[in-house]
């Protein structure tokens, strides 16, 4: 038996607190459109205007943080935005309890989580590169990976089951509650971070808010792997409303039997998880990425397939069951891979640019595909982003480059402005 290998006690706490966050985000899985529904009675285009503005409000909000957090201890922005989290989450229940919850409120708490979000997973990703070697990045990210993929397979059905016992309140008190765990964990980590050294004017600088991207779109591996990955993940998310009013509409699948549809196949990515940092080592990044990368995109076109009854029902499960397991392996290797070709002084800016543009790709491609669907039938509109996923792995990386190759494409001008 292979002893698991021990990355500090930093690091423990810092995975304990991602747990937390991780754990309270599953239980909390959809209770702001299930309030707005239930509780508030609104439509479908009061719901999907929450999700909506939720990810591009919250996509802008996160612009200028990427730049201006640089050259801040990271730690504090993680409790932080853990916190701002938490606060907008509980002013739900509080809300609720006094009589003044409307629509116009969980639209602006899920800006603000949108915003937090982004600004987290950029300072945590920065914090994890001075955290971690670089040879133990891959198995960091996996770990990290694992928890993501346990906490979708249990947060929703327990969250499913506390709604059921206590209402839909209680599962934005659940979601609130972890990402208060995740900053006292975070708070709790023993190691003193360094205050990155400043230079240049303080004054952000439009050069510094889209610094992120100019070392994306510049760098020789990055820049397809940033394509690919945005667009494979926007595609893949834009037909998640048109893959439920097939199945639980005009296939007549119940809701449970959605959930477990979507709920079973995440046991995959646990053991995509846990398999990466070992492909890795057999067969390299570059290679996982373009193996395992095109595999993902194999999948989504078989929910066009699906049909009612036991035989639908088994076809879905398996085609998320192949989908997320690739999604496993490719995802720590992924968000290793970029740290490794991005220097510290830049993570956060460039980690931000990636989930902004993320967020907002998703955000466009959700609408359009809605629109797609309303005019061709949600079957139509999965089968077109199917065969547009197929093609996505002409966007992967061919040749691995140099750790650090882009570093003259932005030094050839003149130094980079830090804030």
């Amino acid at each position: 038996m292979v002893a698991r290998r021990s990355l500090g006690r930093s690091f423990g706490w810092l995975w304990a607190a991602y747990a937390a966050g991780a754990y309270g985000t599953g239980l909390g899985f959809g209770a702001l459109s299930l309030i707005a529904i239930t509780v508030l009675h609104a439509g479908p285009a009061a719901v999907s205007t929450i999700a909506a503005a939720g990810l591009a409000v919250g996509a802008v909000l996160a612009l200028p943080l990427g730049a201006w957090m640089e050259a801040r201890r990271k730690r504090p922005v993680m409790v932080t935005a853990d916190l701002v989290r938490c606060a907008a989450l509980a002013s739900v229940p509080v809300a609720f309890a006094l009589g003044w919850l409307g629509l116009p409120q969980l639209v602006v708490v899920a800006v603000v989580v949108a915003a937090a979000k982004i600004t987290f997973n950029a300072a945590a990703g920065a914090y994890l590169k001075t955290l971690v070697p670089p040879a133990d990045l891959v198995v960091a990210t996996g770990r990290f990976e694992a928890t993501t993929w346990s906490a979708t397979t249990l947060g929703p059905p327990l969250g499913g089951a506390l709604v059921g016992l206590l209402g839909p309140v209680a599962a934005v008190v659940a979601n609130a509650t972890g990402h208060l765990l995740s900053a006292l964990g975070i708070a709790a980590i023993p190691d003193q971070e360094q205050r990155p050294a400043r230079t240049g004017a303080r004054v952000l600088h439009h050069r510094d808010l889209l610094g992120g991207w100019r070392h994306l779109l510049t760098h020789p591996t990055l820049r397809p792997l940033f394509l690919n990955t945005v667009l494979v993940n926007a595609l893949i998310m834009a037909t998640e409303p048109l893959v439920a009013v097939l199945m639980l509409g005009e296939l007549g699948f119940s809701p449970w039997q959605y959930g477990l549809a979507f709920a079973a196949p995440c046991v995959g990515g646990l053991v995509g998880a846990r398999l990466s940092r070992h492909v890795v080592a057999r067969h390299g990044a570059d290679r996982v990425l373009r193996v395992a990368g095109t595999l993902r995109v194999c999948w989504p076109i078989g929910l066009a397939l699906v049909q009612p009854g036991t035989a639908g029902l088994v076809l879905v499960v398996a085609v998320q069951f192949g989908l997320v397991t690739a999604i496993g392996v490719v995802n720590p290797v992924l968000a290793a891979h970029r740290l490794e070709h991005t220097p510290a002084e830049r993570a956060a800016r460039t980690l931000t640019a990636w989930s902004i543009t993320s967020t907002a790709t998703t955000a466009a491609l959700t609408v359009l595909w809605g629109l797609l669907g309303s005019a061709v039938g949600p079957r139509a509109a999965i089968a077109v982003a199917g065969v547009l996923l197929l093609a996505t792995p002409a966007l992967l990386p061919r040749r691995p480059a140099p750790v650090g190759a882009a570093e003259p494409a932005s030094k050839s001008r003149r130094p980079a402005r830090e804030p």
